[in-house]
């Protein structure tokens, strides 16, 4: 098939791309701008260059491309500052919301057939219930103010994914990422401050996390531009678990001291609201629909084993 990856040289659509061209996919690669057409070429993709939030742009794109799938792995997020979480995420807010609306107006234009996007399965779930989630679970509809901008972003894209009545629409909600190229890969901010003991468990450290290896999302959505139905699939291992489990068994794998703990107010005071409902509130996400319907199996179907490889 003809598949079009917009945000390709990401750190999803770096996994994606070459995995899509070794299944025997003609892939293009939507980039921002001329210097990245050698990253592009180098992944095995046919680069077209196009801003994802300049409309006329991105319906030239793809009446180049031709494609029969628009992969949407658009986002533009680097460090995440939790006690500014709306700023760290406003950039890709706006790629979730214009830029889904433009890539939909031009795959109805060019006749698309599915549309497969990235969407968040690792933070976004109702702080309510029990601590796993299933597809069929809401969003939080109540989310603490400095995530609520990235929470309706999301709510956009999906609606306007599943939507469109004139293609197949899919939605994946995928985990928290680790591996090359995320906040988790070896070097990273993230794992260094775990290292140096600045990443501690705060209050009972009850928020369960869902993860993916990199790796492993890239797979599941190649079987979702292959194999995927209208609807949403989280993506995600087989072992949600509390940051009060998988952040000290981390802390042990780099080789640094059990984290310390801190009340909630402390936590409050330096990582700010939404750091402590990262730490205590979140619902971890069940993939059981994505294995059952996209025969994908995460080849790290747990960060105990997966996070071996991190460090």
């Amino acid at each position: 098939m003809r598949v079009l990856v917009a945000g390709a040289t990401g750190a999803l659509g770096r996994e994606l791309v070459p995995r899509l061209v070794d299944a025997g996919h003609e892939v293009f690669a939507m980039i921002r701008s001329e210097s990245s057409r050698a990253r592009a070429a180098e992944l095995g993709a046919v680069p077209v260059v196009a801003d994802a939030l300049d409309r006329a742009q991105v319906e030239a794109a793809v009446r180049q491309a031709a494609p029969e799938v628009i992969v949407n792995q658009l986002t533009a997020i680097g460090h995440v500052d939790t006690r500014h979480f709306d700023r760290s995420f406003a950039a890709t807010d706006r790629l979730r919301i214009e830029g889904t609306d433009n890539l939909l107006a031009a795959a109805r234009a060019a006749g698309v057939r599915r549309f497969v996007a990235q969407s968040n399965g690792a933070f976004t779930y109702a702080r309510t219930g029990g601590p796993v989630k299933t597809e069929h679970d809401p969003l939080d509809r109540a989310p603490v103010g400095q995530m609520a901008s990235m929470i309706a972003a999301i709510e956009h894209l999906e609606k306007a994914v599943l939507g469109a009545a004139w293609l197949e629409g899919i939605v994946l909600r995928y985990g928290a990422f680790y591996g090359p190229g995320t906040s988790m890969a070896p070097g990273s901010a993230q794992l260094e401050m775990i290292r140096k003991g600045k990443f501690p468990v705060v209050g009972d450290g009850g928020g369960v996390w869902s993860f993916v290896h990199i790796a492993d999302a890239a797979e599941a959505t190649v079987a979702a531009v292959e194999n995927g139905g209208r609807g949403v699939y989280n993506i995600v291992d087989d072992d949600p678990a509390p940051v009060a489990e998988w952040l000290p068994e981390l802390a042990a794998m780099l080789g640094a001291r059990k984290p310390m703990r801190v009340p909630r107010f402390i936590g409050r005071l330096a990582a700010g609201e939404a750091g402590v409902v990262l730490m205590t509130e979140l619902r971890g996400a069940s993939n059981a629909k994505a294995k059952r319907e996209l025969g994908w199996h995460p080849t790290h179907p747990t960060w105990r084993e997966g996070f071996q490889v991190v460090p």
